[in-house]
């Protein structure tokens, strides 16, 4: 279910279906880097001004699960205009920056994203353009990235299914009379 915060800023609400912290697991795989499976914390929050706030952190995952090493983290503001255009500008610890414009879906919570701008530190690997694909299916947060360098053409280089964070905390605000002691809650 997609939730639509009341303070949310008028403009968010095509992109209300982003919010929240979103968890899971996906594959990484590009020619000269590493193939692996990789863990993935997301958040798209909001302070009431039109934009959405995002942080992405990911690490690698061993055969078991579990983490050996961060992977790449990227922080950001997406914001979206009246026809349907998203932009989004964001900065990875790789030492690269990025403005990627794109589309949100007609009828569907789905977003294509191309990068239009790129600025990297010289130590920064080779890149030259990149796409995403974010959807909303059954519940989860899914995604796929694009990446191109001079060496290799635009292909799939990251993707991953990420489940929406519950947190109880937030349900219990809402709840009046909350016993202090909160043992009288459960009798």
């Amino acid at each position: 279910m997609i939730e639509i915060p009341s303070d949310l800023h008028p403009d968010l609400v095509p992109l209300a279906f982003l919010l929240g912290r979103w968890t899971g697991a996906g594959v990484a795989d590009f020619p000269g880097a590493e193939q692996c499976n990789f863990g993935q914390e997301v958040a798209f929050t909001h302070d009431g001004r039109a934009f959405l706030s995002y942080t992405s952190h990911s690490w690698v995952l061993d055969e078991q699960g579990h983490k050996v090493r961060p992977l790449e983290s990227e922080t950001g503001y997406w914001r979206i205009q009246p026809d349907r255009k998203v932009e989004v500008v964001m900065v990875r610890d790789q030492g690269v920056a990025e403005v990627w414009y794109g589309e949100l879906a007609d009828g569907k919570p789905q977003i294509d994203l191309a990068t239009d701008a790129i600025a990297r530190l010289a130590s920064a690997g080779e890149y030259s353009g990149g796409k995403r694909l974010y959807g909303y299916v059954k519940g989860d947060l899914m995604w796929v990235g694009e990446k191109a360098t001079p060496e290799v053409s635009l292909r799939p280089y990251m993707s991953a299914q990420l489940k929406k964070v519950v947190d109880p905390s937030e349900w219990a605000k809402d709840i009046k009379d909350l016993p202090d002691d909160g043992i009288a809650f459960f009798k």
